[in-house]
């Protein structure tokens, strides 16, 4: 029998992502929850060995994907979907801004070679030139890297963020329906209108379910 392959570092920042969005106590519960309770549930639930959940979880902290904040001695995590879209688009134009500097770096160091080499002997501003090139050439390669990493919209991640949205929308329903129900029977119990109910407890007039 086969040893089943461990998941990649990609691998489980996708997990852990797909978990602060698939999440119940996210969503219904509370805003955010400790480190603690990241290790236990998402280990659980998403399969990702304990111990390297805060090393994933501090890189998704760093890339804006998961949000944390000291209250007290513990530190809270979450993160919205609309936040890693905002985060990921934010991200996108940032490495593109990059690389086309890059790029022109790149030209005008590859035109500077080509005047100072003349007949290809060897000389000190030519190879300061070649190697500039090469750092050059090195950032561009880890900037597209790092672009792809951002554009790879994960069916998967993109799926649970579905999912969450459908959540908190359906959560979001059912209060405005416990709304109108309060209002309803304030209006009966009470004879009150629904327009007195609303501007006594600061309702805006068009609110309404989310279709």
């Amino acid at each position: 029998m086969s040893k089943r392959k461990g998941l990649s570092f990609e691998e489980k920042r996708t997990r852990l992502a797909e978990f602060f969005y698939e999440t119940k106590d996210f969503w219904q519960l509370k805003l955010a929850i400790t480190l603690k309770d990241v290790e236990k549930l998402a280990s659980k639930s998403k399969g990702i060995v304990i111990q390297s959940i805060k090393e994933v979880l501090d890189s998704l902290v760093s890339d804006n994907i998961v949000t944390v904040e000291k209250i007290g001695t513990s530190n809270y995590y979450w993160s919205f979907p609309s936040t890693a879209v905002q985060t990921r688009k934010r991200k996108i134009d940032e490495l593109e801004d990059e690389l086309n500097k890059l790029l022109e770096k790149r030209n005008e160091l590859q035109l500077s070679i080509s005047e100072a080499q003349g007949g290809r002997e060897k000389t000190d501003e030519r190879s300061v030139l070649l190697s500039q090139l090469a750092e050059s050439e090195s950032l561009r390669k880890e900037h597209l890297a790092e672009l792809e990493r951002f554009r790879d919209c994960d069916p998967t991640l993109l799926e649970a963020k579905e999912k969450a949205t459908r959540v908190a929308k359906d959560a979001s329903n059912r209060w405005t329906d416990n709304i109108f129900a309060l209002q309803s029977y304030c209006s009966r119990t009470f004879n009150i209108s629904s327009q007195q109910f609303y501007e006594q407890f600061n309702v805006p007039e068009d609110f309404d379910s989310i279709p």
